[in-house]
């Protein structure tokens, strides 16, 4: 009896302390969720992106060129305005005659060498005063360039989506890493608590090395969870153009935004009318249209309004009337073409058929967008589910781990029992944060596939972080 007695009293302790500690290795878990001292935001970090992003800046660069591009087609409805200089020199020796002399020889008479210098210079203006084709393609830059911004706002939803992408995966990797920390840690307890009890015979060997498996193996799972943290701080790093970047956490206790509105039709509806690819694809139509305009328009007549006006300097020993002379012209020039070897009829056919293709791309564009839009909603509405549901387990995995604890102490339960509930408790855990990210990340691509993401919905989402 005395010794049985002393066996009891030797194990409490150890449980008791054991009891203790487990505390502190779930205190370890959500101070790592909690942390953020210092750290940068989203919306810092997306404005460090929009200055460095090099995606981000080529497509910005290329909306600009396209305002340039417009304005040469504006310049086919203005005058053009020219100036030629142009200079020539003739010379020419007369013919050589023979004569006889006073003396009786015949001598060689040459004549004087004639010469003549002409400067011109003129100024030589034309305006179109009626020219179908150049209407057309003045239309189509406009809408080039409608197109343009299209692809910079595509360019810009896409590099909201990639830095917040980058943000939430290095806040999933530090909270699989600080879970696996916080498991290793309690792991660690729980095996120096076996191997004491071992020692003084109140369990088996098996307790023992079930829980150094466990140990080994969590250790494995750290230095995972280090090198992927790593990684995803490269990949935000490179995003942002900085080094070290630390981004908040969500604020505690995290509230969720529900959606809104709740149906999905919608949400399909205003990505048929906002989406930029859908955009892009109905100008597109139009600038295939106003192509069939152009190639039509070939067929038609063209009205020129052209002046000149020229100064002719003329001097030399040849000249008939040297001096300085000055003329102008104004007049109309109409141009039809009457034959072009079928050119002109075969590229109707061509932009026709072009024509099509567009139309056809317009309607892909428009069921990929609607498409994505759903795969979104119901994205989000699964992931807010998941939340509630892992949130639920969240508690239930606690009671669950107090519960196995106290019959552990009492011995009821055996040290597999406890392992396998704090692996519960730290896996729902670490699962529930990654929900959360990627309720958030759902909501902005959801909103990036109606084409209503916009860079406001960036500090919508900074007002859950962590202040």
């Amino acid at each position: 009896m005395p010794a049985d007695h002393k066996k009891t009293t030797t194990r409490n302790p150890a449980r008791a302390r054991l009891g203790r500690r487990l505390p502190l290795a779930l205190g370890l878990l959500l101070a790592g969720l909690a942390g953020g001292a210092q750290a940068q935001s989203l919306a810092e970090l997306y404005d460090a992106a929009r200055a460095y992003d090099a995606t981000y800046l080529a497509a910005r660069a290329l909306a600009e060129s396209a305002q340039y591009k417009a304005e040469q087609a504006n310049a086919l409805a203005r005058p053009t305005l020219g100036l030629g200089v142009s200079g020539t020199h003739q010379q020419s020796d007369p013919p050589t005659s023979h004569a006889t002399a006073p003396n009786g020889q015949r001598v060689q008479v040459t004549g004087d060498r004639v010469g003549t210098t002409t400067w011109q210079s003129g100024l030589n203006a034309k305006y179109a005063l009626y020219n179908r084709a150049n209407s057309l393609t003045i239309e189509q830059a406009q809408r080039s360039l409608s197109v343009a911004q299209a692809d910079l706002e595509t360019a810009e939803q896409d590099l909201i989506v990639r830095v917040s992408q980058a943000y939430f995966d290095v806040l999933a990797a530090g909270d699989v890493l600080t879970t696996a920390k916080a498991n290793k840690a309690a792991i660690s307890e729980q095996l120096a608590s076996a191997k004491r009890n071992f020692e003084v015979g109140t369990t088996t060997i098996t307790d023992a090395r079930e829980a150094q498996a466990r140990f080994d193996l969590a250790g494995a799972q750290e230095l995972a969870a280090e090198n992927d943290l790593r990684v995803k701080r490269v990949t935000l790093d490179q995003i942002v153009g900085r080094l070290g970047v630390e981004p908040r956490p969500l604020a505690v206790p995290v509230a969720l935004p529900a959606i809104a509105p709740l149906n999905v039709e919608p949400w399909v509806t205003q990505a048929d009318e906002l989406h930029p690819a859908v955009r892009k694809a109905r100008l597109g139509l139009e600038v295939a249209q106003l192509e069939t305009g152009k190639a039509r328009a070939a067929n038609g007549v063209t009205v020129d309004l052209t002046g000149t006006l020229g100064v002719n300097n003329v001097r030399g020993s040849g000249a008939q009337l040297p001096g300085t002379t000055t003329a102008g012209t104004v007049g109309v020039q109409m141009n039809l073409p009457l034959y072009t070897g079928g050119y002109n009829q075969n590229r109707i056919k061509e932009t026709l058929v072009l024509e099509e293709k567009s139309r056809n791309d317009l309607e892909f564009a428009r069921r990929s967008v609607a498409e994505n839009t759903r795969r979104a909603f119901l994205g989000v509405q699964s992931l807010q589910a998941q939340v509630k549901a892992y949130e639920a387990a969240e508690t239930s995995s606690k009671l669950a781990l107090e519960a196995t604890q106290l019959g552990y102490k009492v011995g009821v339960r055996v040290n597999l029992d406890v392992l396998n509930a704090q692996t519960q408790l730290y896996t729902t855990q670490r699962d529930l944060a990654k929900a959360r990210y990627d309720t958030v990340l759902t909501g902005l691509r959801l909103r990036q596939a109606s084409g209503q993401l916009k860079p406001e919905d960036v500090a919508a989402v900074n007002q859950l972080l962590a202040k």
